[in-house]
């Protein structure tokens, strides 16, 4: 079973902080640059880098930097979901917290994140943005307090990943106060979700049964 790690990166990086500071900043670039080398250097310059320190930081250039900012924003959302008080809340109800506690880390960043989905939908990113996606909605899993181990491990986090990434697509073109649509519309995916399940569960019960009253030979 392959879990991707979602623990804190090591204190002993004397670098980490300042990356941390290059990436919120390269974020602000991107929402008016793009995620691209020219966004890297400004948001070097606007933090009075030396020539050359955020290559030296990110050498992997702006799709390092995007895979960064992923990590640290499931880190931090399974960090704010251990702290929260969620033991007595049903499974549909965590993964609803978890994936709303997701998207609310990047409230105020809504066009950054727009233009790094349309970096990742290109072809040669394809790896790259299947490798975030998974270990998102893994890091959701995790979060909501999953321990399974056998194959429902994986179709969970193929549901899982629909669910994201159809709510994150419409939660970009959302304008509702607090973005209440979209949780609503968070809501109806994870219904579909529950009642796809519940059919599968009665086809097996039914075909179960008509195993067993099939005469024997």
């Amino acid at each position: 079973m392959w879990r991707m790690s979602v623990a804190a990166p090591l204190d002993s990086d004397p670098d980490a902080p300042l990356r941390d500071r290059l990436a919120d900043t390269m974020a602000e670039e991107a929402a008016f640059d793009g995620w691209g080398r020219i966004a890297l250097s400004a948001a070097g310059r606007q933090l009075g880098l030396p020539p050359g320190e955020a290559e030296r930081l990110f050498p992997g250039g702006p799709l390092q930097i995007l895979g960064h900012l992923s990590e640290r924003s499931d880190r931090r959302t399974v960090e704010e979901m251990e702290n929260a008080d969620v033991a007595a809340l049903k499974i549909r109800d965590r993964i609803k917290l978890a994936v709303r506690t997701r998207l609310e880390r990047h409230a105020g960043d809504r066009e950054a994140v727009r233009r790094a989905i349309a970096l990742l939908s290109l072809p040669f990113n394809a790896l790259l943005a299947a490798r975030l996606l998974y270990r998102t909605v893994d890091a959701l899993w995790y979060a909501a307090g999953d321990t399974s181990t056998d194959f429902s491990f994986y179709t969970k986090r193929a549901t899982l990943a629909g669910v994201y990434s159809s709510t994150l697509l419409y939660w970009l073109n959302d304008r509702t106060p607090g973005s209440e649509a979209t949780w609503a519309f968070l809501d109806r995916r994870i219904d579909d979700v529950m009642r796809l399940e519940r059919v599968k569960s009665q086809v097996r019960s039914w075909t179960d049964l008509r195993r067993g009253m099939a005469p024997r030979r």
